[in-house]
């Protein structure tokens, strides 16, 4: 069983549809369609059922999916090393957001255990760049927030939070359990640079155009809102000063912590830090 084969196969049985696999890996559904089935022929029995709404998993195809992935993760760490050993295994990481976030912490931790060779070079970028860099070709994976324009980017989730109206402490709102948008007509919200990802900029702006100050950075915006009384939009669950406070808003689709790469990478280092990502956060 070749290994390009094996990614074949995880990427129907993950997607469950050839189509989207197919179009997941770049390639037209023909020629994955006689992959599998020579996979099926050298496995002895069905992987798939069939039908007109997708396919599903036969016990086999589960079994040898469990195998797969554990196969081509370690294809994967062999190569980090190999390529580690040869003095050539570098990654440059592009970071959004808040620092002292635990999900990056056990990231660090657990990728500097696993792939003790590989240098880490990190570009931390302000909020005028969701993609910290990565269509500029300064990084090559970012770990950010969604959404923003996804075009010739591949981004997985990591994690959703929700969010909610920053304000000061001693704002009329913040004793309020929760929020709406109509709550906040009238005020003045922190705004980016008119070249920003419009996809961007519309979630951070509660989907609809603001008047307020123009902001670069996360400091920025809580200084806006100290000193101007300024409200915006920041996920739930992060430590704050006693003079700000942070109020749900109803209606407020959750944050999407991602990470994203330029599509069709197939870099094993990225790979092996996604799937380092993907479980660092799933705890």
């Amino acid at each position: 069983m070749e290994l390009r084969t094996l990614r074949y196969f995880v990427a129907v049985a993950e997607e469950l549809h050839f189509g989207r696999a197919a179009t997941r890996l770049h390639m037209s559904q023909p020629p994955l369609s006689r992959a599998i089935r020579r996979l099926e022929d050298e496995a002895g029995a069905p992987l798939l059922t069939r039908s007109p709404a997708g396919v599903a998993l036969t016990p086999v195809g589960a079994v040898l999916l469990a195998e797969a992935r554990a196969l081509l993760a370690h294809a994967d760490r062999v190569r980090v090393r190999v390529g580690a050993a040869a003095g050539r295994a570098a990654l440059t990481v592009g970071i959004l957001g808040d620092g002292t976030d635990p999900g990056a912490a056990r990231l660090a931790a657990a990728y500097r255990r696993e792939h003790p060779g590989v240098r880490i070079h990190v570009r931390d970028t302000d909020l005028t760049d969701p993609t910290c860099g990565l269509r500029a070709g300064l990084v090559d994976v970012a770990l950010t927030r969604a959404p923003f324009d996804e075009t010739a980017l591949t981004v997985r989730t990591l994690r959703t939070d929700p969010v909610g109206v920053v304000l000061r402490a001693d704002d009329p709102l913040a004793g309020r359990d929760r929020l709406r948008p109509a709550d906040l007509d009238d005020r003045p919200w922190f705004r980016f640079p008119p070249d920003t990802d419009p996809v961007w900029q519309a979630y951070w702006n509660g989907g609809r155009p603001r008047e307020g100050p123009v902001v670069r950075a996360v400091h920025e915006c809580l200084q806006a809102v100290l000193w101007n009384g300024t409200v915006g939009l920041a996920p739930l669950g992060h430590d704050l000063s006693a003079e700000l406070a942070v109020v749900p808003l109803d209606g407020m689709p959750p944050s999407r912590v991602v990470a994203a790469w330029q599509e069709g990478d197939t870099n094993p280092l990225v790979r092996s830090f996604v799937e380092a990502a993907t479980a660092a956060y799933r705890r």
